[in-house]
């Protein structure tokens, strides 16, 4: 008899990830799902040797995880397009290496995504937290519309769950120097150029890390990459103009203001709190 395939398939790139509790958090969140028809794809995105037998010993654990290994390191974009040529789900659910999914996200996601079929993908509100515990909470807008994509991504990407063939017929995720740590915002925006919308359940089902001392490390040159982006992506979304330019040059206007400064606007958008995990 022919194997049933899953109705989910999980997806995450992985490359030297050195916080092995962290990883192995994330797998098990994964593995103690109220939902437990799927496959765990995890894409070994060309690791130094000890990690890739961590990765090795780390599949082994359930039968559900299948691991994918890259000779070199191609990028997330990469590793998330290899996993979804080998995915059988009818869902792809996403997931990083150092986060932290509810119990009952498949669950919720998937009933959401079956009673809805106008809705292409799903993603949901998250816990921020770090090695402290829980400081703050991103709550997302449950039905972004183009205005909300202006700031930044309306979708915590490892939250979200896509139809797989919404997805495939989008081409999977850019890879390209621009896209590097963009994948998602490109991506999202793409989607809803093609008329594939997407919802977010004001529920908290994911927990996000996020250092509270974080402060944004990218370079110069990728700063201008994501501006680049968001100008292409919102004149396809009909939403440039000359009052929208300040989110185009956002990314690069954020270096002229101090450290502190950055902190503190993250921190009164992401309603700290305290709290712990």
């Amino acid at each position: 008899m022919e194997k049933k395939a899953p109705h989910i398939s999980v997806i995450m790139g992985i490359y030297n990830q050195k916080d092995k509790q962290a990883l192995q958090q994330a797998v098990e969140s994964i593995l103690h799902q109220t939902f437990g028809a799927f496959e765990f794809l995890i894409y070994d995105d060309g690791s130094d040797i000890a990690e890739a037998q961590y990765l090795k010993k780390l599949a082994e654990q359930d039968s559900r995880i299948c691991l994918l290994c890259g000779k070199e390191n191609m990028g997330l974009a990469h590793g998330l397009n290899e996993c979804l040529k080998a995915a059988k789900g009818e869902f792809i659910a996403r997931m990083d290496g150092d986060d932290v999914s509810a119990p009952e996200r498949f669950q919720k996601q998937l009933e959401f995504l079956q009673e809805h079929p106008e809705c292409a993908f799903v993603g949901c509100s998250a816990y921020l937290f770090d090695a402290r515990g829980i400081w703050g909470v991103r709550d997302v807008v449950e039905q972004p519309g183009e205005k909300e994509f202006l700031r930044f991504s309306p979708y915590i990407h490892p939250s979200v769950m896509f139809r797989r063939s919404v997805l495939l017929d989008a081409g999977g995720y850019l890879e390209t120097k621009e896209t590097l740590r963009c994948e998602d915002y490109e991506l999202f925006m793409r989607l809803h150029c093609m008329g594939q919308h997407g919802s977010n359940l004001k529920e908290v089902l994911f927990f996000y890390r996020e250092d509270r001392e974080w402060y944004d490390k990218r370079t110069f040159a990728k700063r201008i990459a994501e501006l680049k982006i968001r100008y292409r992506g919102f004149k396809a979304m009909g939403i440039l103009n000359i009052k929208n330019m300040i989110y185009v040059v956002k990314p690069v206007a954020m270096l002229l203001l101090p450290k502190a400064l950055r902190v503190s606007i993250r921190r009164k958008r992401a309603g700290e709190t305290k709290s712990d995990l």
